[in-house]
């Protein structure tokens, strides 16, 4: 029980966390970081007086449906709660972020908190932190296996009806948005005010805020991925090593009897992964046991089992590389 109540509650976080990251450093700007709410914003800027976050309600909530009817989906309670709840606690903080109607209709950054969060001069600031607070948000969310819903599904919709990448469809989607966004914001369709700031700027920010969020999103899913995959190669046997390995490190290895090519010698094989703190020891217990071993360090792009983590327990596992 008490692990449930604090997956739901991770969720929640979640959903608060990435709601003040929109609020407070990127729908003032006109930032439109992809997806159901970088399309919000643009539709904001149409539509002064709906909010933000009831255009995520009315963009999500269609998109929810048709991923059960397009895609046969089950969409968990998790994910339901986290899709209705982000665009409530955005608009709730707008509410309050703001000291009147017409500075929420505008966004305007200088009435917000009163103008001690004002960034208009700081744009790539806001931008970075923006996206990593989005990021980190998201990143809780999706740890408890929900999504907030969105433009994930309209990609999920790509590939299974015109056989795309999920990848390509995502940045498709994306790039549609980030287009949308420019023509509205930073070309000032439907606007009396135009954006000040170049429109090329626009559009990069956007870029920068997707690609920041994208990075933090799998940090905090996935953890900074040092892991270092090992092989040992040597002529002769190495009991002092396999000791330190199992004993000092507390990890295994794998042993693989293997030959030279050249020589036809035999020789002994270790396969072992390690995080990266533990490789200049391991390199240095390796030289004292055999000073003319073979030794290969490379990048383990992923580890599971047991001292890693587990391995995915179904097809809803979510992996955001």
């Amino acid at each position: 029980m008490k692990k449930t109540i604090y997956s739901w509650l991770k969720i929640l976080l979640g959903c608060a966390i990435t709601a003040v990251g929109f609020v407070f450093f990127i729908n003032p700007y006109g930032i439109v970081p992809g997806g159901v709410y970088g399309a919000s914003i643009v539709l904001q800027h149409l539509f002064p007086s709906i909010q933000v976050g009831t255009f995520g309600y009315i963009l999500d909530i269609p998109l929810l449906t048709l991923s059960v009817l397009l895609l046969g989906a089950k969409i968990g309670s998790r994910t339901i709660v986290a899709a209705l709840t982000t665009p409530f606690i955005m608009n709730a903080i707008e509410w309050i972020a703001y000291p009147n109607e017409e500075a929420l209709q505008a966004l305007d950054p200088s009435l917000l908190l009163g103008g001690a969060l004002d960034l208009s001069n700081h744009l790539i600031i806001a931008t970075v932190i923006g996206a990593v607070v989005i990021g980190f948000g998201c990143g809780l969310i999706v740890l408890q296996q929900a999504t907030s819903g969105g433009s994930d599904i309209v990609a999920m919709i790509l590939q299974k009806y015109c056989h795309l990448r999920f990848s390509r469809a995502i940045m498709l989607v994306d790039g549609v948005v980030v287009l949308f966004g420019l023509i509205v914001i930073g070309f000032g369709i439907g606007s009396d005010t135009p954006s000040t700031e170049p429109t090329i700027y626009l559009s990069l920010y956007s870029l920068v805020a997707i690609f920041v969020t994208s990075r933090v999103l799998a940090f905090v899913i996935n953890g900074p991925k040092n892991d270092k995959l090992m092989f040992v190669i040597s002529e002769k046997h190495l009991p002092d090593l396999r000791e330190y390995i199992i004993k000092d490190l507390d990890r295994t290895a794998t042993y693989i009897k293997s030959s030279g090519l050249y020589t036809g010698n035999d020789k002994e094989m270790l396969f072992l992964v390690v995080s990266y703190k533990e490789v200049e020891n391991l390199k240095l217990k390796i030289k004292q046991a055999d000073p003319a071993a073979f030794v290969v360090v490379t990048d383990a792009y992923d580890t599971y089992g047991e001292g890693w983590k587990p391995l995915p327990s179904s097809r809803n596992d979510i992996n955001p590389e």
